[in-house]
């Protein structure tokens, strides 16, 4: 048995089943909770995986090679959120300014207040270069750590936290602020929580999801020239 699992734990295969295996439990315990913000399927997925790595024994970099197909597809995924965009690019022309204005001051504030936060309790340069680009999507977020002189794992682990949390927070506090225009609620969501944030805004509408993936594509290039910025006020 020993040897069996010392040759399954280097297999592709295995994580990769395991991986959509969790995402699968995830979306159906979420559709039996009535789609709840607390149970999101990537939050289900990634605690009950995080507790099978813990368990077992598994380094991250065996496990991140074993889904390196999910990996390589998250940039297609990402390409695809062009699709509903086209479908309500007419909303989009409407609105090109405020869009304008609310993705300037939207991109700024992520990546400063992540680096000032990290700043004011003592983080060494190589973690506010990690933190800088958490509000992007992770193909995008880890090359920027990277050439910044941040740690790629644990921005893709903070990426990965934001969005989760925006996806969670998305419903009630647009609620709390009386916001109920479907594209200043999904280019927010997009713009603060990436990808995550843009599949739960494509679950109320396709405006919002919309206008989700739009906040989150432009928020990905400013963020390339924003975040460098962020650093060097607190470096």
């Amino acid at each position: 048995m020993t040897a069996l699992w010392e040759a399954l734990h280097h297999s592709t295969l295995i994580w990769l089943t395991a991986t959509l295996a969790a995402f699968l439990l995830g979306d159906q315990l979420a559709r039996v909770a009535g789609r709840h913000p607390l149970v999101n399927p990537v939050l289900v997925a990634v605690t009950i995986l995080g507790a099978l790595l813990l368990v077992t024994g598994t380094e991250y970099a065996t496990y991140f090679t074993g889904t390196a197909p999910i990996h390589f597809l998250l940039g297609p995924a990402t390409v695809a959120l062009a699709l509903p965009i086209r479908d309500n690019l007419h909303l989009v022309r409407k609105c090109l300014l405020p869009l304008g204005v609310a993705l300037a001051a939207g991109s700024v504030a992520a990546a400063v207040a992540a680096v000032a936060l990290a700043h004011l309790t003592g983080l060494s340069d190589p973690m506010l270069a990690t933190l800088a680009p958490k509000s992007v999507t992770a193909p995008v977020a880890m090359p920027i750590a990277e050439r910044l002189g941040g740690l790629p794992s644990l921005t893709a682990a903070m990426v990965i936290l934001t969005g989760i949390t925006g996806a969670i927070v998305m419903v009630p506090l647009m609620r709390l602020l009386r916001i109920t225009d479907p594209r200043a609620a999904g280019f927010a969501t997009g713009l603060a929580a990436h990808g995550i944030g843009t599949a739960r805004a494509l679950q109320l509408s396709g405006t919002a999801g919309a206008f989700a993936g739009l906040g989150m594509g432009l928020n990905a290039v400013l963020t390339g020239f924003v975040a460098p910025w962020a650093l060097h006020l607190f470096r």
